[in-house]
């Protein structure tokens, strides 16, 4: 990303935040020449992912659940959308 002197004063912490998070150096133009802000050490791509919600119950309930007799059509999608996960 290239961004100008001003812009990088206006948004300095922000930016810095964006090249810790995603390992991306920001390039800045002063006068002609380009400056760089690169992390010292790369960040793992695991480091930079980010977490989401993927089960809405506990898995045992999936697990254990007779699926045949459950299913109905005018059931909601998500049956145990009400727990929390862990």
């Amino acid at each position: 990303m290239r961004v100008t002197p001003t812009q990088l004063r206006k948004n300095l912490f922000k930016l810095l935040d964006q090249v810790v998070e995603t390992g991306k150096p920001i390039e800045i133009n002063r006068n002609g020449i380009v400056l760089r802000i690169v992390p010292q050490q790369k960040s793992s791509k695991l480091q930079r992912l980010k977490k989401h919600r993927t089960m809405q119950c506990d898995p045992e309930m999936i697990i254990e659940n007779d699926w045949e007799e459950a299913w109905h059509r005018d059931l909601p999608r998500y049956p145990c959308r009400r727990l929390a996960l862990r």
